[in-house]
C-alpha cells in the first residue's frame, strides 16, 4: 500500500519522550512536548519540528488563546521566527497546542537536557541561573561562588514542581509553578514561574522543563 505524502505524515513531529503511532491503539490525547520553529503566515501558525523537514499547522486550544498572546509578546505577530517548546497533541495532522514550556526569538533549535538536566530556571537583577539534574543541582549567581548540592528529581504538587536539597553548608529549595513568565532581557517567554531559596535569600524568575 502506498503512503500518501500529505500533511498527515506529520506524525513524525519530534516529541520529548517519543511517541509511536500504532493502528491497533487509540490516539494518545495526553499533551507531549513538541519542539521546533514557529512562524506566522497570515492568520495561520506554521510549525517546523526540529531535526525534521516537515511542517504543520498549529491550532491554539489554550484557554482564551493565551498561548498565542504569549508568543506574540516575543515577536510572533511581528513576523519573527521563534524557537518554541509546546505542550501539544497531534490530531488529524494538526498540532493542537494547549500550553507553553518556552519560546525564544532566537529562531534556532535548542538542545534538550537529556539525562543531565530536568529543569532550568533563570532571573535578573541580580542575574542567576539554576540547573536541576539527577546528579547535581547548580546555582550560579552574578558575582558569587557557584552553589552545588546533590541532584534531585522535583516532585509534582498541584500542578507545580518543587524540590529541597542541602549540604552541611547550604540549603536550597525551589518551586516551579505554571504561569506565563517573561524575561525581557532574553526576549523569551516561559510557561513557569520560579521561586528559589538559598540560605535565606529568595530569588524570583522563570523556569522551563529540560
Amino acid at each position: 500500500m502506498k503512503i500518501r505524502h500529505s500533511i498527515i505524515a506529520l506524525l513524525a513531529v519530534v516529541f520529548a519522550g517519543g511517541v509511536q503511532a500504532q493502528d491497533s491503539k487509540p490516539a494518545d490525547s495526553t499533551p507531549k512536548l513538541a519542539t521546533g520553529l514557529l512562524m506566522k503566515q497570515g492568520d495561520k501558525l506554521v510549525f517546523a519540528p526540529c531535526r525534521d523537514r516537515s511542517y504543520a499547522m498549529v491550532d491554539d486550544i489554550s484557554p482564551g488563546r493565551a498561548l498565542t498572546a504569549a508568543l506574540d509578546s516575543v515577536g510572533l505577530a511581528a513576523g519573527k521566527k521563534l524557537y518554541v517548546e509546546l505542550f501539544a497533541v497531534v490530531d488529524g495532522g494538526m498540532v493542537r497546542a494547549s500550553g507553553l514550556n518556552v519560546a525564544r526569538s532566537e529562531g534556532r533549535c535548542q538542545q534538550p537536557g537529556g539525562n543531565v538536566e530536568s529543569w532550568r530556571a533563570t532571573g535578573n537583577e541580580p542575574g542567576w541561573l539554576l540547573a536541576v539534574g539527577p546528579e547535581v543541582v547548580v546555582l550560579k549567581r552574578l558575582g558569587l561562588p557557584d552553589v552545588n548540592v546533590p541532584g534531585t528529581t522535583p516532585t509534582a504538587e498541584n500542578g507545580a514542581a518543587r524540590f529541597n536539597a542541602h549540604t552541611e553548608a547550604t540549603r536550597l529549595a525551589a518551586r516551579f509553578e505554571p504561569g506565563v513568565c517573561h524575561d525581557t532581557m532574553a526576549d523569551a517567554v516561559f510557561g513557569w514561574t520560579a521561586t528559589v531559596e538559598v540560605n535565606g535569600q529568595t530569588l524570583k524568575g522563570c523556569a522551563w522543563q529540560r
